[in-house]
């Protein structure tokens, strides 16, 4: 059964917060707010749970997982930036956008798409998600949390109605519980692909027009 604690969502508790980092540190997998949805997550570089996470959200070694950055310049350490998506992130981040860019060493290959050699990451803009990677000192994993299938309601997994419905999917499956006591948005980020000669708007997400306009 996972651990819930409760955290304000712009000024959480730095005991909490390091109640938690310490448990990340040790392996744990967590369901926690950020500024899109409920995500499902833990240390980028704990291959142990990165291995849960994909046994949860039931992915393949083969789909690469989204992480999240605690700011522009942490990009770098993990991704090849060229000068014209470090212009346009700048003008982004931190927001509800995820950047797909090459990798680089930095980054466990189980997080990485095997072929392309690619990752994708963000930088919330969320006080719980900054503040956890401020006292970890890592990125985290970040895959978005649908409400498991429910036989007698829905066909297939959904975004869950209520943070409860989540919470009460997930507690057998989750070390940690993280509740800000908002509800989540229901609205993935907007996915960019810069791997390219030019950016390309691969999911229309969350303020998917800001970036329209700015490429």
């Amino acid at each position: 059964m996972a651990q819930t604690y409760k955290l304000h969502p712009d000024t959480p508790q730095q005991r909490t917060i390091d109640t938690i980092v310490n448990a990340l540190r040790s392996g744990s997998v967590m369901l926690y707010p950020t500024d899109t949805v409920y995500a499902i997550g833990c240390d980028l570089n704990s291959k142990t749970a990165v291995d849960r996470v994909r046994q949860i959200k039931k992915m393949s070694n083969d789909k690469p997982l989204t992480f999240l950055c605690h700011s522009l310049s942490d990009i770098a350490q993990y991704a090849d930036v060229s000068d014209s998506a470090y212009r346009l992130m700048r003008k982004l981040v931190p927001g509800p956008y995820t950047f797909v860019m090459p990798a680089t060493k930095l980054v466990p290959k189980l997080v990485q798409h095997p072929k392309r050699k690619t990752t994708g990451i963000r930088v919330p803009n969320h006080g719980i998600c900054l503040a956890i990677m401020t006292a970890l000192g890592n990125p985290i994993i970040s895959t978005s949390a649908y409400a498991l299938a429910l036989e007698e309601e829905f066909e297939s997994p959904h975004f869950a109605d209520s943070r409860f419905e989540l919470f009460d999917c997930y507690e057998k499956m989750v070390d940690i519980i993280i509740d800000s006591d908002t509800e989540p948005s229901g609205h993935l980020s907007t996915m960019i692909d810069l791997t390219g000669n030019s950016p390309e708007i691969i999911r229309q997400g969350s303020d998917w027009e800001a970036v329209e306009r700015l490429i």
